[in-house]
């Protein structure tokens, strides 16, 4: 049995037990660079174990819905931090931890121009855009010992437009 997932837009409130949104929306926190730019302050929060905070590029291929989701994963050691690298949307998938395993998942499309942080050990999907080029910028935790654990469900589920 198929289980569906309907897409929800993007909105702060809903995603913060998963991470952070990261935008510039309402006005910006202060005005630098001889006042021709907008500072939108420390809008993520990066938490690691140990190791240290390294930023990587992710070149994924594009997605196409109805989505198949069959995996989720999370990084007990530190959190992970996706910013596109177009002003294009894409698809982010989470779920609650229950008692070691995930939840039934939520899928989330962001906006143009909208970045996420999930926060450390949140189950989350494979990165996933919808448009080209699927170039991203990841902030995550650099360091030994294994970050990642994987969860694949018994029964898949199909993630939908509203």
């Amino acid at each position: 049995m198929t289980r569906t997932i309907v897409i929800e837009p993007m909105d702060a409130d809903q995603f913060a037990p998963f991470g952070d949104v990261l935008d510039v929306s309402g006005d910006p926190d202060k005005i630098i660079n001889q006042g021709l730019c907008g500072r939108y302050h420390d809008r993520a929060r990066l938490d690691f174990v140990d190791g240290r905070a390294g930023v990587s590029l992710f070149h994924a291929q594009v997605r196409e819905l109805p989505y198949h989701l069959d995996l989720v994963e999370r990084h007990p050691e530190g959190s992970q931090c996706f910013v596109p690298m177009a002003h294009v949307p894409f698809l982010v998938i989470v779920a609650a931890d229950y008692n070691g395993r995930p939840a039934h998942p939520r899928a989330f499309l962001t906006q143009a121009g909208q970045a996420i942080n999930f926060h450390r050990g949140t189950w989350h999907g494979v990165l996933t855009p919808l448009h080209e080029p699927g170039l991203f910028a990841v902030i995550d935790r650099i360091g030994e010992g294994a970050n990642l654990e994987e969860f694949y469900f018994d029964q898949p589920h199909v993630v939908v437009a509203s």
